[in-house]
């Protein structure tokens, strides 16, 4: 037994318990609280094996599990940036570098560089299996948001042009789920929980 490869694993199994303290600003369904970002990625992992047959490309659905496992991780000492922040948006990648070569660092080589290559891969959003974890990683939000009647969303003052702009490649990944997003956004509109800035097309 490699007993240095094995402490290596287990440190990095330990650090990454903190991500259960990095809390985002999407609320659970039953308004209780706000979500973190273990919840976030187990809830995408379970997405991602239900959704699947909606991609409208073949995937490797072992290769998006973990891709939405650890897409987060860098979260831990970058810190949680809001989707619609721009201020915060502006020094985003560079924070979650430094975090990724870090946090990555701690495996064993094979591991870390698996784990870092697969990151870039996400943030990257170029392959079939980026652009599902990104759909779910856009839609989750968009859902808990329906389910707590928009609190998120009235809290921020979202606007529909913003919700767009996040989502603007979700149609080329799965018409069928960027549909149901419209539907539910629409809902949201009419409510008055988002903020309707864009004009309607004849």
């Amino acid at each position: 037994m490699d007993k240095k490869r094995l402490e290596q694993q287990m440190e990095f199994i330990v650090e990454v318990d903190k991500v259960k303290n990095i809390f985002r600003q999407t609320y659970l369904a039953d308004q209780n609280r706000k979500e973190n970002d273990a919840e976030h990625s187990w809830h995408l992992a379970l997405m991602a094996v239900l959704l699947k047959e909606y991609s409208e490309e073949e995937v490797d659905l072992s290769k998006v599990i973990l891709m939405v496992l650890i897409h987060d991780l860098v979260e831990i000492d970058a810190g949680d940036t809001y989707a619609y922040d721009a201020a915060g948006n502006i020094d985003k990648r560079e924070r979650e570098v430094k975090a990724a070569k870090r946090i990555f660092g701690l495996l064993p080589k094979d591991q870390g560089m698996e784990f870092r290559d697969l990151w870039e891969e996400f943030e990257a959003y170029a392959t079939p299996e980026a652009k599902f974890a990104h759909l779910l990683d856009n839609f989750q939000p968009l859902l808990l948001n329906h389910a707590s009647d928009g609190k998120s969303w009235v809290e921020h003052q979202v606007k529909k042009s913003q919700i767009y702009k996040r989502n603007e490649h979700i149609p080329e990944t799965s018409g069928e789920i960027w549909e149901y997003m419209q539907f539910l956004i629409d809902q949201h509109v009419k409510l008055g929980h988002i903020i309707d800035d864009m004009q309607k097309e004849d």
